[in-house]
């Protein structure tokens, strides 16, 4: 039996999708990854994932160092039956010796998935642009979209009986972090109040509100962009990031300056939102900085069920971006390579 054959990109390419942004999904779609993270959570708990990403592996490229998403993208891959490879900018040549293209199509010849976290979205987006595998954006300097799915399910897990996330209230309080847009962008998506709450000079630029209000004209959320505090009364949800981020040591203690302790959120902001408002934060914290400890450890505090959801979200975007790609080999085949191998081997 002659097998027709198939070049690796062939192999790759059907119904080619990247997660980049989430602003390239719908809300229905958004929906369904939530769904199907419920699933798999549920699946993980009881010891029984099926292996939907046996065989397969994600190559994992890190500008910058992390410990939710390395631990989080290696293990999902490994609980669906696959295999993460972490390269550092000290194993691979990513735009020095090796430009960005060849390195994208390199590793779509090897690899199924590969995930990046990089200092700028035209990295990532770069390698979107040449790769004939799914390209997960794993943290830009714009946007951090795996935390957002991870953080939307958050969500979804604490409301209030008889409550949807378009009913929902979500202040960010600080920076305008790659957190902040993402939020903004999905929170405006699915319909809820997203307020940004920060000094005048580090509030969401007008680009990004641009965004949101356009998500609002089909979704029927709102959006509030102001440096009033007072504004955190009534909102069911209270989040934090970091007041300075790589690249910006130069400006931290000026940055530090306009936020504390105005913008800390304190157990007494806690208690303005109200009594039923909870607490986010993506992790790693500057605790009494951006936020107090006694918040992160306080009973409205959700910043471990947060990062646990973390590996929730990878193992469902490795599904979802793969899952159609997958062709299950039939028995003739099977046998046909088995044959064709043992064959030889009984040679040699």
């Amino acid at each position: 039996m002659k097998l027709p054959s198939s070049s690796a990109t062939e192999l790759h390419k059907p119904e080619l999708k990247h997660f980049l942004k989430t602003q390239d999904f719908t809300r229905q779609e958004l929906t369904d990854i939530l769904e199907l993270m419920g699933m798999l959570k549920e699946a993980r708990k009881a010891n029984a994932v099926p292996q939907l990403f046996a065989g397969k592996s994600v190559a994992m490229i890190f500008e910058q160092p992390s410990t939710r998403t390395r631990v989080s993208f290696e293990t999902a891959a490994t609980i669906l039956g696959g295999h993460g490879l972490f390269l550092s900018p000290k194993d691979i040549h990513l735009g020095a010796k090796e430009c960005l293209a060849d390195t994208g199509r390199v590793l779509s010849r090897m690899c199924d998935v590969i995930m990046a976290r990089v200092d700028d979205h035209k990295t990532v987006a770069g390698l979107a642009e040449y790769s004939t595998v799914p390209v997960i954006n794993g943290l830009c300097d714009w946007l951090h979209p795996t935390q957002i799915m991870a953080d939307l399910f958050t969500m979804m897990e604490h409301l209030p009986e008889g409550r949807k996330l378009e009913d929902l209230t979500v202040a960010f309080v600080g920076d305008a972090t790659n957190v902040c847009s993402s939020l903004m962008f999905a929170c405006t998506k699915f319909g809820m109040h997203f307020k940004h709450i920060g000094p005048k000079k580090y509030q969401a630029p007008q680009m990004w509100q641009d965004i949101a209000n356009e998500n609002i004209k089909t979704s029927g959320g709102r959006l509030t962009v102001t440096d009033n505090i007072d504004e955190v009364e009534g909102c069911d949800i209270l989040i934090a990031d970091s007041f300075y981020w790589f690249g910006q040591e130069a400006e931290k203690e000026e940055r530090l300056a306009a936020f504390m302790p105005k913008f800390v959120i304190t157990e007494e902001m806690m208690k303005k939102a109200g009594e039923d408002c909870l607490f986010m934060h993506c992790l790693p914290a500057n605790d009494q900085r951006e936020c107090t400890r006694e918040v992160m450890d306080g009973a409205s505090s959700l910043i471990f069920d947060e990062a646990e959801n973390r590996l929730t979200a990878q193992m469902a975007l490795l599904v979802y971006l793969t899952h159609k790609s997958i062709k299950k080999p039939s028995e003739e085949t099977l046998a046909y390579h088995a044959d064709k191998i043992g064959t030889l081997l009984s040679r040699i």
